[in-house]
């Protein structure tokens, strides 16, 4: 299980479901919570993209779509690929709204550091108003996935990464959570990371813990039961690129992380074993 090659033939998807909900406009570290997810899936998607660049160009190893939920429940990419769900990365590449210029920090050869402008592609903007109609967002994954796997029956399950700051306003999202999680390919069961940016007073910081022991509310464990186990592989990266000591148990679901962190976390769901 969870063996099969990533090809051009036989690619792999990942799938974001995003809180839009009117709360996601609340402070978080330096900026607000949309404004910090919008960030590490911006990065992420240009990961990805590096990932499947090759000399003549980017190969579609993934498809990715992106599922924003709060005033409306539906795609969220922006400009030239609005409206679609399930998009090959190839596509993805050549069609960023916009590039930002920002600035990294680079060494400048003599052991200090520079800070340098780079452009930043964006593809998915900060939304943030309405309620938080997550059992409808789970029900719509639960759709575009069964008719991705329907086309690739034998790939790498497909990853969904979800992040949320919010309890469900439209009933317990707890058997549309399950449902996805019982969606699989001949090669295992969809892959399913929740990650939690919860307000509390008294939630800390969590990332891939192996129990719910701890966490600030019913809301937080729902989330936490609601979440894949890692894989063998998954654990391997986790503990011997990112030094996160986990433990066997350990679950995709994280809280409360800094973005360094989510932006990580959300790697270990996207690491083939092999890229052909």
């Amino acid at each position: 299980m969870y063996s099969a090659e990533i090809s051009r033939s036989n690619p792999s998807c990942f799938l974001f479901i995003i809180d839009q909900s009117g709360s996601m406009s609340d402070p978080f570290g330096a900026s607000t919570k949309a404004d910090s997810v919008s960030d590490a899936i911006n990065r992420l998607l240009q990961n990805l993209i590096i990932k499947c660049a090759k000399s003549e160009g980017i190969r579609d190893y993934f498809h990715v779509g992106v599922i924003g939920y709060g005033a409306s429940v539906g795609p969220a990419f922006g400009d030239v690929l609005a409206g679609k769900e399930l998009v090959p990365i190839s596509e993805i590449a050549d069609n960023p709204s916009r590039l930002e210029k920002r600035l990294k920090k680079v060494p400048d050869g003599a052991g200090g550091i520079v800070d340098q402008i780079v452009k930043f592609p964006i593809w998915f903007d900060p939304v943030s108003n309405g309620g938080t109609p997550m059992c409808q967002a789970m029900n719509s994954a639960y759709t575009i996935l069964s008719q991705w796997i329907s086309e690739y029956p034998h790939c790498f399950p497909p990853v969904v990464i979800h992040i949320t700051d919010g309890e469900s306003t439209d009933g317990d999202p707890s058997s549309a959570i399950e449902q996805i999680r019982a969606l699989a390919t001949d090669d295992g069961n969809v892959f399913l990371f929740n990650l939690h940016i919860s307000s509390r007073p008294n939630a800390v910081s969590v990332s891939f813990p192996e129990t719910a022991d701890g966490l600030p509310d019913q809301f937080s464990r729902l989330l936490y039961e609601g979440s894949s186990n890692l894989t063998p592989f998954m654990m391997w990266v986790a503990n011997q690129e990112h030094q996160l000591n986990l433990s066997d148990g350990a679950r995709g679901f994280v809280m409360n992380a800094d973005l360094t962190l989510v932006v990580q976390a959300l790697d270990i769901g996207t690491r083939p074993a092999n890229l052909r």
